[in-house]
């Protein structure tokens, strides 16, 4: 719905309308990262109201799940969350595959749960870089990055692709990993946790960093829960729900690992939290990578649900028959009628897929809830009171992705 402009430039209620300024933040804007625009009502330096204008990225994402089948729709919500890639993958296909009553073979669950992780790693990264940068804190943001481009390198050899790797498949995988990428994981493992110690060094106890974090954009327990926030930024003031503890799923109940809480709620809480997620991420990792069991990663090709191999396609008829099975848009999957929802911990929150099966090989509705679109309608009352400046740092620790956002 547009936004009137009345509502846009009205006054709060007992608010001077003579000495309050209209002021456009974004989506021209570099602390914005993206096409985030907020109208911002200011009386001298102190926000007294804030409307987040969204819909500048829109792509009609879920509107393409109609039109493309399960596999290819795989494209496509790598372009949401495109910090985090593969975990958008894995939420789709977590929800296919519960639709569908398909149970992964336990080399593929340790993989998917492997990169899982390296998202989480993957997207704090970007996330805890970016504020900081944001606040002139450059040194940190570039040992972050460093890291990522290891995590870049990691997804290139197991698909081929950095950015967009396109990796799961319904009932498993594009292809199996091998010695060369485990080598990798475990240098990415063993090498992290310098690099995590010099950005606490750098920025933990720094002081112009602190100030300008600690006591801004406070949410509370009973807010957190009322407006549905997930993730680091529901963790941060101190409800303790992780889906991967509460309903797991892939191997994740075979791990231990913590779940990171904090009690003020604050940017330098939201901070805490993601940073100390990345530890467990790779807590998670090592325990993976050293128990990674052997055998396929994709189901049983006879179960009609997995597309073969290259070498299968071309060289057995049996193959050739599998691969026009699920590329006919006449045949492909044999989906129940039903509706489901299934959700996964993505590294911003839960991140679900409501999908309405018809029968045929391409979802009636696929309905996304995006972890981004919940926590930007979270800024307006976390800002208000605080500073023009204190905008980037708030928007900062909601790590808002804009293609999640808008869709």
């Amino acid at each position: 719905m547009p936004l009137e402009l009345a509502d846009v430039i009205a006054p709060p209620e007992g608010a001077d309308r003579e000495y309050l300024w209209t002021l456009n933040f974004g989506p021209q804007h570099p602390a914005t990262h993206t096409t985030l625009r907020l109208i911002l009502t200011i009386d001298g330096e102190v926000v007294v109201k804030a409307v987040p204008d969204i819909g500048y990225l829109h792509s009609g994402f879920e509107k393409l799940g109609e039109h493309l089948d399960y596999n290819q729709y795989v494209t496509i919500v790598d372009r949401m969350n495109y910090i985090s890639p593969v975990a958008n993958e894995i939420a789709w296909h977590h929800s296919v595959e519960t639709l569908l009553g398909i149970e992964l073979t336990p080399r593929c669950k340790y993989i998917r749960t492997i990169f899982a992780e390296l998202m989480r790693i993957h997207d704090h990264l970007l996330c805890c870089g970016a504020a900081a940068l944001d606040l002139g804190a450059f040194t940190a943001f570039l040992y972050l990055f460093a890291q990522r481009e290891k995590i870049y390198d990691i997804s290139e050899a197991a698909s081929g692709q950095r950015f967009h790797p396109s990796f799961t498949r319904v009932g498993g995988l594009l292809r199996d990993v091998d010695d060369q990428w485990i080598d990798k994981v475990r240098a990415f493992v063993r090498g992290f946790p310098s690099v995590y110690a010099d950005v606490c060094r750098l920025l933990n106890r720094n002081r112009i960093f602190v100030d300008r974090t600690r006591g801004i954009g406070v949410l509370t327990r009973e807010e957190a829960i009322n407006t549905s926030a997930t993730g680091p930024i529901a963790r941060a003031s101190g409800v303790t729900r992780d889906v991967r503890k509460d309903r797991p799923y892939l191997a994740y109940k075979d791990f231990d690992f913590k779940v990171i809480c904090a009690t003020t709620g604050d940017c330098y809480s939201r901070y805490l939290v993601r940073m100390e997620e990345m530890l467990e991420s790779i807590k998670i990792i090592q325990q993976a990578v050293e128990n990674l069991p052997a055998g396929p990663v994709n189901v049983d090709v006879n179960s009609k649900v997995v597309l073969p191999n290259q070498s299968s396609v071309y060289r057995s008829i049996e193959g050739l028959i599998q691969h026009f099975e699920l590329i006919m848009p006449n045949r492909q999957w044999q989906t129940p009628c039903e509706e489901v929802y299934a959700s996964t911990e993505s590294p911003n929150g839960e991140l679900g897929f409501y999908v309405v099966a018809d029968g045929s090989g391409t979802a009636y509705r696929a309905r996304t809830r995006p972890p981004s679109f919940i926590h930007f309608a979270l800024f307006p009352r976390l800002i208000v009171g605080h500073q023009v400046s204190d905008v980037v740092a708030v928007l900062g620790s909601l790590n808002i992705i804009a293609a999640e956002l808008d869709r």
